[in-house]
């Protein structure tokens, strides 16, 4: 019984000190430090053993450097962007563009997001459509082809995309290929054996330096970017893998939102990819040269603003740029995503709009893809649908778009979802878009897909099982963590 007293004493000691150690590191966010309590008082020890592995914080570390992105005029052209905008001097191409201008300048400042107004968009919901597309662009590249994914599997598509590859690097071009450590977890270099010989690079993300054990195993890239020869960009939802065309029994169909660029707004991508590759790159840093930057001449005319994030940024950019968003809103808001798990910030833009006569509806998937978020996401759904919004649970399949339109005008359409993972932890990408074409027809796939949708109604919601209600409290007592 002694043995047992000092053992118990002990555990207090070293959970109270644990705890503290908590509060003092995760001060700027009481909601993750009141889950991470959660998780220590229930499971001592283990528990701040979990929150080394998941929760460290890496905000204010400079993880991306790149020391000649001064010689491509990016610092001046965003100088020069800011002054004109502040001046009201700024050659606005349409009012669509010009009506955002705060949205505008606030990436500008915060994020180091060019505006580029010169971008031909096609959007992309169907697998099979895309990654077909994509490997056409891929046969036709002639000097190089960044590719970049969270998830890339060893399955027919991944292999199929992965020949593709190695014979443009057999013809000469430039192969790059990184991909997420935690996202690709059954992928190693052997996989990519054909493409090195033919001269391609492959590199991994925060890749473990003991086996099994990665300390930054929270902080994934869950970025997927596609650039070619500089011209051409692909960025949305889609991963590279079988389910995504369909072909896992679990998910069924997969619908998602992917966007092929042709514009400036490629160039913005490239840096990214360069900065990603950079950091995960130990000795093969990509140096400058022009020709990842080509001049030409684009034929399109819309506005766009590649947005970034992550964890080591002081600002959560995407989130900040969807509040704006529904904030401006006049007539409505249209959400397609898989996980609906808002911070206080942006529940309360939604809520406030939908209070305001605001049409606002959110499309989530019938089935969950991750238990605890699943419970979490309609947690959230029902304080919605009590503030007037309108709820659609997706019956086709599986629905894993990051989408947001607002008045048909103004659209966002990336990587990141809406939760804590998206907006602090994970690497993420979006392409926000101001164009009145691009967003109506985002807005109409909206539509179409309500078709194969059923609305949640507030008096269904409201007589759902204690049960449910159970699962719904405790997964989002942990939705800071999730």
């Amino acid at each position: 019984m002694d043995i047992l007293s000092v053992f118990l004493t002990v555990l207090v000691v070293l959970n109270i000190a644990f705890a503290s150690v908590v509060v003092f590191l995760e001060r700027r966010d009481a909601g993750a430090t009141w889950a991470w309590l959660m998780v220590l008082l229930f499971i001592p020890v283990l528990g701040f053993i979990m929150y080394l592995i998941f929760g460290q914080n890496l905000t204010r570390k400079r993880l991306f450097q790149w020391d000649d992105i001064q010689k491509i005029g990016i610092e001046e052209l965003i100088a020069r962007q800011v002054e004109e905008i502040k001046s009201d001097h700024f050659s606005f191409r349409d009012s669509t563009v010009s009506n955002n201008k705060e949205l505008i300048y606030m990436h500008l400042i915060n994020n180091e997001a060019v505006l580029t107004q010169d971008n031909e968009i096609k959007v992309f919901t169907h697998g099979e459509d895309k990654f077909d597309s994509l490997l056409k662009d891929i046969e036709a590249a002639r000097n190089h082809i960044h590719f970049q994914y969270y998830i890339l599997r060893r399955d027919a598509l991944g292999k199929r995309i992965l020949s593709a590859l190695t014979e443009k690097a057999r013809e000469g071009v430039k192969v790059r290929v990184l991909y997420d450590e935690m996202g690709s977890r059954t992928l190693n270099k052997r996989f990519f054996r054909d493409l090195i010989k033919a001269g391609g690079e492959v590199e991994v993300f925060f890749p473990s330096r003991i086996p099994y054990i990665n300390p930054r195993l929270n902080y994934r890239n869950h970025r997927k970017l596609v650039i070619i020869d500089g011209v051409t960009g692909y960025v949305g939802g889609f991963n590279v893998g079988d389910e995504y065309l369909g072909l896992n029994p679990r998910f069924g169909y997969w619908r998602d939102t992917h966007l092929r660029i042709e514009g400036s707004a490629v160039l913005a991508m490239q840096t990214r990819f360069i900065l990603d590759w950079n950091q995960a790159s130990d000795s093969r840093d990509i140096d400058l040269e022009h020709r990842y930057f080509p001049e030409a001449k684009f034929r399109g005319n819309a506005g766009v603003q590649i947005v970034t994030s992550g964890p080591d940024s002081e600002w959560e950019q995407i989130k900040n740029g969807y509040i704006r968003m529904v904030s401006s809103a006049k007539e409505s808001i249209y959400i397609q995503t898989p996980y609906f798990i808002p911070d206080t910030s942006l529940l309360d833009a939604l809520r406030i709009a939908a209070l305001s006569g605001i049409d606002v509806r959110i499309m989530i998937p019938n089935k969950p893809d991750h238990m605890f978020v699943y419970w979490a996401t309609f947690s959230y759904i029902g304080e919605m649908l009590k503030a007037g919004a309108r709820i659609y649970i997706y019956d086709n399949g599986f629905i894993h778009a990051k989408t947001i339109v607002v008045d048909s005008k103004t659209s966002s359409v990336g990587t990141a979802n809406i939760d804590v993972r998206s907006f602090r932890l994970n690497f993420e990408v979006n392409a926000f878009i101001y164009d009145v074409e691009l967003s109506n027809e985002l807005g109409n796939v909206f539509l179409k897909d309500i078709h194969q949708s059923r609305e949640l109604t507030i008096e269904e919601y409201s007589k759902r099982h204690l049960w449910i209600r159970f699962k719904e409290s405790i997964s989002r007592l942990l939705s800071p963590i999730l």
